[in-house]
């Protein structure tokens, strides 16, 4: 019995020597990281359009020392407009690479997605985090300020060549007849590749646009694949065709219709007009050579209509007086006046029933034009 006590005694002394050398290595220990330094080849980005296959931004950082193989780490550059906290921030990811370089077009497209003008400089923030590849210790770089200006690009529909735009269907108040009638169905040209209306529309019915008026020759309508249904308030794309006719919403009314060539994107959306839209004009105050006296005299108080939305006349204005716009010569019923000036008195907002227009602060010749897309005035020397 004693032997078998000592031979199991040894057996017990075996099984735990055995056991202790078969023990597990301890898991590797990594020190903490370094927050990775951001710098760019150049802090000025202003590419032509021929170079838009070129590389336009370059961004390098330092090493962070995760503490495993470089090959393994992830990288997220961030670039945004400055100011935004990287709120809009268009996002791309490196793994393994301590550098990013970014094309000119696709920075380009970046810019002109948040709506930056073309040749104007604006200020960028660019950043990167580091971390290891599961996304564990995130370290942030320091905020680089990038001075960008995006180029122009060709318009995604062709621009009309005649410069000018209108407006043709059973929704307007001409019907389809062709030629429209002028100026009340042709749109303002807001800058070079947009154009904006205001227009009374018809329920449930349709229309096209038109670069010459009296011709069908070539017209713009909704992209077919792209059909928005019946109501079409909101933002939609159109083209030169194949396509159909726009259509209007389900409720007849004033709409304000924004047609963007560069973006290829047209918009509709209600407007409310205390007035409706004015077919006529005219200036009358203390301001004007005509005083207060109203009837005005005319033609030379009576606004003349540029298109749907834009009336100016040229007269001499009297500065410290003041003077009110009214759609009907000889009645005081129905008004517009200022809204909210500037500080020169040479612009401002104006509505309906508003104040009196106050004058420049030097007495002269003018030209006022009063814009019901934009809901603006100007006085210009």
């Amino acid at each position: 019995m004693k032997l078998i006590n000592q031979i199991l005694s040894l057996a017990v002394i075996a099984t735990l020597a055995f056991t202790s050398c078969d023990k597990a290595d301890k898991l590797p220990l990594y020190g903490n990281g370094t927050a990775p330094v951001l710098t760019a080849a150049s802090s000025t980005v202003a590419p032509p359009p021929a170079d838009s296959n070129k590389y336009s931004l370059i961004l390098n950082w330092t090493d962070p020392k995760h503490g495993q193989d470089l090959a393994k780490y992830k990288f997220v550059v961030e670039i945004d407009s400055s100011g935004r906290n990287f709120s809009k921030a268009v996002s791309r990811t490196i793994i393994g690479k301590l550098t990013d370089s970014i094309v000119a077009k696709d920075l380009n497209a970046m810019m002109l997605a948040w709506g930056f003008e073309f040749n104007k400089a604006y200020d960028l923030d660019v950043r990167v985090t580091s971390s290891y590849g599961n996304n564990n210790e995130k370290l942030a770089s320091n905020i680089l300020k990038i001075r960008a200006t995006p180029y122009k690009i060709p318009p995604k529909v062709p621009l009309p060549l005649t410069g000018r735009l209108f407006i043709v269907g059973g929704a307007t108040d001409g019907g389809w007849n062709n030629p429209v009638p002028v100026p009340s169905q042709e749109f303002a040209r807001l800058d070079e590749t947009t154009f904006g209306g205001v227009f009374y529309l018809k329920a449930n019915d349709a229309y096209v646009l038109l670069p010459t008026n009296g011709s069908w020759g070539t017209k713009f309508v909704i992209n077919d694949r792209l059909l928005p249904g019946v109501d079409t308030t909101g933002t939609f794309f159109f083209s030169t065709g194949p396509g159909q006719d726009f259509k209007t919403p389900a409720t007849a009314g004033y709409y304000k219709m924004t047609i963007d060539f560069q973006k290829g994107t047209y918009k509709v959306a209600p407007i409310t007009l205390q007035h409706g839209l004015p077919t006529n004009l005219f200036i009358v105050g203390g301001a004007t050579p005509g005083g207060w006296n109203n009837p005005v005299p005319v033609p030379s108080q009576q606004l003349t209509r540029l298109n749907a939305v834009w009336w100016e006349v040229i007269l001499p204005l009297t500065t410290g007086e003041k003077f009110l716009i009214l759609p009907v010569n000889g009645s005081w019923g129905q008004k517009f006046g200022v809204d909210a000036p500037a500080a020169d008195n040479k612009s401002g907002t104006f509505k309906a029933e508003g104040g009196d227009f106050p004058t420049p602060s030097t007495s002269g010749t003018y030209k006022f034009r009063i814009d019901f897309y934009s809901g603006k005035y100007q006085i210009t020397p």
